[in-house]
């Protein structure tokens, strides 16, 4: 896990979808610890099925004084994304990326996003996200990356960074919760087994 300056990253200015107003990162754990979900994009069904997964631990978050928060790079796909109900938490906008740059969610270039989004992980999870009846587009910024952010109340310290290595990727439901010290009895979506029956369609 990479040092993360908490200070620094927190002071970068979000746009709260509910409100429209700015607010800096940091107010996202200043009163209790938060699981900061950072999408590629909000029409990426991948995205939308990791939403919808880290939403099933929405209860025992709550319970335990923990924020779930999506943030994404733009708003163009938003409006569906949050009539839809992938994501349980509240959602804000990074207009600028700045925490995207700062927090090392690379960006892919037009010959690098190929490879990458027809990885056997993306086929995978797509596959699974198909099969739960998630759809996506292809609407919006296709070449940044996502991951996610846990930090302590107050921001006293990182408990977990995720960095995507492949559009793909994401952490397990298990993983947030040992990273916040907090029982969960959330069942994880079974990700399938990647062949060309599932996989290539």
């Amino acid at each position: 896990m990479a040092n993360i300056d908490l200070v620094r990253v927190g002071k970068n200015l979000l746009k709260s979808t509910d409100t429209g107003e700015s607010v800096e990162l940091q107010s996202l754990w200043q009163d209790g610890p938060a699981v900061l979900f950072f999408l590629r994009r909000f029409g990426c069904q991948v995205c939308r099925w990791t939403a919808a997964e880290i939403s099933k631990l929405e209860p025992d978050l709550s319970a335990n004084g923990v924020a779930l928060v999506g943030i994404g790079p733009e708003e163009l796909g938003l409006e569906e994304f949050k009539k839809l109900g992938f994501f349980k938490g509240s959602i804000y906008v990074d207009e600028q990326k700045n925490c995207y740059k700062d927090l090392g969610f690379k960006r892919y270039t037009v010959l690098s996003v190929g490879p990458a989004a027809l990885g056997k992980k993306v086929r995978e999870v797509a596959s699974k996200a198909s099969a739960d009846g998630i759809q996506g587009n292809f609407s919006g910024d296709l070449l940044q990356s996502g991951g996610m952010l846990i930090v302590a109340k107050g921001g006293e310290k990182t408990l977990l960074h995720f960095i995507q290595d492949s559009p793909g990727d994401y952490v397990p439901l298990e993983d947030i919760a040992t990273a916040l010290s907090i029982s969960s009895n959330a069942t994880e979506g079974k990700r399938p087994v990647c062949n060309d029956d599932v996989c290539t369609r």
